[in-house]
């Protein structure tokens, strides 16, 4: 009974203690969760402005991939506002790209409205473009786009200097500390 019993206290604190993913996110020092080695793309969509903007190209230092559409309610405005929060904390802006997730709806003027009740003009491009084009990223990041019966998957994902994606965050796990940490770290990565 003794046995039994260090053995069920022995399982319940490795429960409690040993982190998921058996801390590989710790042993980088990272808040959110490493990406696989996905090799890196360069996308070209359009933003709200219509000009043409390149994801992923190297050389542009860290930056923020998000996936969003204009008529959310729930769990886009939090995102955009977190994703602010993160770029308020490190003092500067890094590139921030919230790439559509519902093309049938969003247009360059529900774009501009969403970036402005976010407060987030001139500081985020919403990323807007054929559905071809799209389905590319989407496949890319592993996200599935808003349907009518099932919400898209939010997503936040970090690129480094060179472009690759490093570090994901799923909506629960995502706080503008944890944005900014690991924004910090690939900086002083690239440096």
């Amino acid at each position: 009974m003794a046995v039994a019993s260090m053995v069920l206290l022995a399982a319940l604190a490795i429960v409690l203690f040993v982190r998921p993913n058996d801390g590989a996110a710790d042993q980088q020092g990272f808040a959110g969760a490493i990406r696989p080695a996905i090799p890196r793309h360069v996308w070209t969509l359009t933003d709200q402005d219509g000009r043409t903007v390149r994801v992923g190209a190297p050389g542009s230092g860290p930056s923020v991939v998000t996936f969003l559409y204009t008529h959310c309610q729930d769990t886009c405005p939090v995102t955009a506002s977190t994703v602010r929060g993160a770029m308020d904390q490190l003092g500067h802006d890094v590139p921030a790209y919230a790439v559509s997730v519902d093309p049938a709806n969003d247009t360059p003027n529900s774009a501009h409205v969403f970036l402005n009740q976010a407060h987030l003009t001139g500081r985020m491009h919403f990323l807007l473009g054929p559905d071809s084009a799209l389905q590319q990223v989407w496949k890319q990041f592993g996200i599935r786009p808003q349907e009518r019966d099932s919400e898209h998957t939010a997503y936040v994902v970090l690129l480094d200097a060179s472009g690759r994606q490093r570090v994901g965050f799923p909506f629960d796990k995502l706080t503008p500390e944890g944005l900014s940490h690991d924004l910090r770290r690939l900086e002083a990565q690239g440096a």
